[in-house]
């Protein structure tokens, strides 16, 4: 029969204090995501709307003509990527210094380059929602074009970067 050692202690963990409620593993998991997600939204939100405008502006504005078909109407997948690029040297900034801010700072080259990769599968992701509309279903109104493109292509593609930049261009480590 073992018998326990009396030169060892044991020791209980320290009760939770009456001024600090013990929060459940859900709380704590919602507490520490909502102030991030919520950053992420409004960085999110406004580049989406400065995406929106630029792609509008070169698909359907020409300068002469005002709006209907404008100077990229033909080429809506080069305005597309156009548009994505400025949008995310914005989003970059944003994330990096307010939303994921409060992490440590990752090697800089590392971390543009996993951003960068990460951004061209997500522009992959949104130009596929765009070129299935204008070339499989022959869509290229205003309406189809935004709605592709711009709003179902960027609720794809932002859900993936959000995903994946907590994870690869910002950790956490």
């Amino acid at each position: 029969m073992l018998t326990p050692d009396s030169t060892t202690e044991e020791i209980a963990p320290p009760a939770p204090s009456p001024s600090t409620p013990a929060r459940s593993g859900a709380a704590s998991l919602f507490a520490e995501h909502l102030r991030p997600t919520l950053k992420f939204l409004v960085v999110g939100g406004i580049v989406f709307l400065l995406d929106a405008a630029m792609y509008n502006l070169l698909v359907f504005w020409h300068p002469t003509h005002g709006w209907g078909e404008g100077l990229m109407h033909a080429s809506p997948l080069t305005a597309k990527i156009i548009a994505i690029a400025i949008a995310s040297c914005l989003t970059y900034l944003g994330n990096r210094l307010w939303t994921f801010g409060d992490r440590p700072r990752p090697d800089t080259t590392r971390s543009i380059m996993m951003f960068i990769l990460i951004n061209l599968i997500a522009a992959g992701l949104q130009l596929s929602c765009l070129g299935f509309s204008r070339y499989v279903l022959g869509l290229d109104s205003v309406l189809a074009d935004n709605v592709s493109g711009t709003f179902i292509g960027q609720i794809v593609s932002t859900s993936f970067r959000y995903v994946t930049y907590g994870r690869f261009v910002f950790p956490k480590r």
